[in-house]
């Protein structure tokens, strides 16, 4: 039987990954949570509300990840094909706010992760995929889609936390072997989303008629300018691609002079869409006006980026495509959101 230790589970796009590893393969999953940051249980219990005979396949261990496995626990997980780290703090507003306990708990999580990978390397251990962010690289000026291995270059101390996963996850690929898989994603957004995210946060402000924030300007009139743009995806697509890449592809390993980089790929939505075009189509399919007030990016965001934009060609040129459209993901996201206001 294949296993896969998961991390991040209970968070928001780990729970869509557990979901659909689940409905598309017959895999065990161990999923690592520590209930102390955006996970949470009532995550796993919607992925099992429809499909009860799912939990006989799932094991939940209570651990923070910022420090190392006890024995027990290392000998509880057992042996394992695949690790997918998702495990992270990913808020970009509280890492400003309070960056040092913010980087050291995502630089602790993925050490504990590649030290465990360590111990499984002699099993036949096939991947451990690092998931990580746009975010690394930076802003992307108009007309720039960063390919994989664009400068690192991070804006804020959340990105610089994602950066340092990311090296420290390449020097165990080079130094001790783990078969490593690098992916950088764009927004994602989906179900179960955290209510302080962008699309939940205008969902939430469109059904109350409050005036939703949206940075940009306006020059003139009749004239906008500077909005911020994302590419953004949905969560299941997001957990499609990760499961494709260990279906259909091996990790390089390390060789001298030949292969002196891991694998990565970047996962990106199907199309760009400024700020406000969301907030627009999001008011357009609840059927309810957009009430909008410009507010100054630079004033406001201190540390963030305007745009951010990734090139997904090398996936793309693998075979694989987000198998649901953003307008189709968009408006079942709100339909579903609408009927389950917890998650409001």
């Amino acid at each position: 039987m294949t296993r896969l230790l998961l991390t991040g589970g209970s968070g928001f796009i780990g729970s869509h990954f557990l979901q659909h590893t689940l409905l598309n393969t017959d895999w065990d999953v161990i999923c690592i949570a520590s209930w102390k940051h955006k996970g949470t249980p009532e995550r796993i219990e919607e992925v099992l509300r429809e499909h009860p005979e799912w939990k006989e396949r799932i094991t939940v261990i209570t651990h923070d990840l910022e420090s190392p496995f006890p024995e027990r626990t290392a000998k509880r997980i057992g042996q394992v094909d695949y690790i997918v780290n998702f495990a992270a703090q990913s808020h970009v507003d509280r890492s400003i706010t309070d960056p040092v306990p913010f980087v050291t708990n995502n630089v602790n999580s993925v050490l504990t992760m590649l030290e465990f990978a360590r111990t499984q390397i002699p099993y036949g251990l096939k991947a451990f995929v690092q998931i990580s962010t746009d975010e690394v690289y930076g802003a992307a000026p108009r007309g720039t889609n960063h390919k994989e291995w664009s400068a690192i270059l991070p804006s804020n101390p959340y990105s610089a936390s994602k950066a340092c996963q990311e090296a420290i996850a390449i020097s165990y690929w080079r130094t001790y072997d783990v078969p490593l898989i690098i992916t950088n994603t764009m927004n994602n957004f989906g179900e179960m989303q955290d209510p302080e995210k962008y699309m939940a946060m205008i969902i939430r402000m469109v059904k109350r008629g409050e005036t939703v924030p949206i940075h940009g300007k306006v020059d003139d009139e009749k004239r906008e300018s500077d909005i911020g743009s994302r590419f953004y995806l949905h969560a299941r697509n997001h957990a499609d691609a990760v499961l494709f890449l260990l279906r259909n592809t091996t990790p390089a390993a390390y060789e001298d002079t030949v292969v002196m980089q891991p694998d990565r790929y970047n996962i990106v939505g199907d199309e760009e869409l400024s700020n406000k075009v969301v907030a627009n189509m999001i008011s357009a399919h609840m059927k309810l006006p957009l009430k909008y007030e410009w507010v100054d990016f630079h004033a406001t965001r201190p540390g963030h980026d305007r745009r951010y934009a990734l090139d997904g060609s090398k996936l793309t040129a693998l075979g694989w495509k987000p198998p649901v459209d953003m307008a189709t993901s968009l408006h079942r996201y709100i339909d579903w959101t609408l009927a389950h206001p917890f998650w409001l």
